[in-house]
């Protein structure tokens, strides 16, 4: 028998699932604005560890280039204020450093 607790939290993460994939399959905006868009909003809140994951995929995926992330970093540094913008500066060359060495085969110290 499934406890009721994990009962709602199973159909919440389903529900929430759904609806993220819905919002980043509609098609007026491209997926690459989107993602800047959310990396604006998450900068601007200062939630780093969800920032890491934003870069992390526009990077591997090809919607960011490592000039385009630098860039991206000079804007929000001015809108969201220079203290996160050094965090995210931090982020977006540990990101371009940790992907470098992965594409040339050298291990990652870090995992």
């Amino acid at each position: 028998m499934t406890e009721p607790a994990r009962e709602i939290v199973g159909s919440f993460a389903v529900m929430a699932e759904r609806r993220f994939a819905d919002v980043w399959s509609r098609t007026v905006l491209p997926v690459r604005d989107r993602r800047l868009l959310l990396l604006g909003l998450l900068v601007g809140q200062g939630l780093d560890d969800m920032t890491e994951v934003q870069l992390d995929v526009a990077l591997r995926t090809g919607e960011l280039s490592e000039v385009e992330l630098r860039e991206v970093v000079v804007f929000l540094s001015h809108y969201a204020g220079w203290a996160r913008g050094a965090r995210l500066n931090d982020q977006v060359e540990e990101l371009i450093e940790r992907v470098s060495r992965t594409r040339s085969g050298r291990a990652d110290p870090a995992g």
